[in-house]
């Protein structure tokens, strides 16, 4: 008998466990050609790349991005098209076969110290000019791994535009 009741009792409260749901966290936008998160960062790989008012070659080119490694963020994808934007919130329709996911980013502080180390007080490797575009080869919470014209060192994620604020990378 108190086998009985200890297996209802049981039963009860699985009933009412499962009748509960749980909401899940808000879920990252992800795009609906590629599965990737939007939005996202990516690189101009070509030396020309024309920026459409649609995704279709049929639609009018509005401009065309000039610089090769060029970090862009993508906010859409339709079929083989990338809408993307680039730091002054230009944007348009770009082929996907001209950018790369290799990672490049613009810096946005003039004369920014390339650190030995992801520490302020450490040696410094270089001084980056605000504009120029290095490639990024890792990033932790605060700071990012650059290489730029042949030097290496670290950089604070907040002078750099083409990484995540909560991006990491290894």
């Amino acid at each position: 008998m108190q086998r009985r009741r200890l297996f209802v009792a049981l039963a009860a409260a699985l009933t009412l466990s499962t009748s509960f749901t749980v909401q899940p966290a808000a879920a990252e936008e992800r795009g609906p050609v590629t599965n990737l998160p939007l939005p996202r960062f990516v690189s101009v790989k070509a030396a020309e790349a024309n920026v459409r008012r649609g995704p279709s070659l049929t639609h009018r080119i509005d401009w065309v991005f000039k610089r090769r490694n060029m970090p862009v963020e993508v906010t859409a994808e339709f079929g083989h098209w990338r809408r993307v934007r680039d730091r002054d919130g230009a944007g348009g329709w770009v082929h996907y076969a001209l950018l790369s996911g290799v990672r490049h980013v613009i810096v946005d502080q003039d004369m920014l110290p390339l650190n030995i180390r992801p520490d302020a007080k450490s040696a410094i490797s270089a001084r980056l000019e605000r504009g120029v575009i290095a490639r990024m080869e890792k990033c932790t919470p605060d700071w990012c791994r650059l290489n730029a014209g042949g030097y290496r060192g670290w950089a604070p994620k907040d002078a750099l535009w083409g990484v995540g604020a909560k991006e990491v990378k290894d």
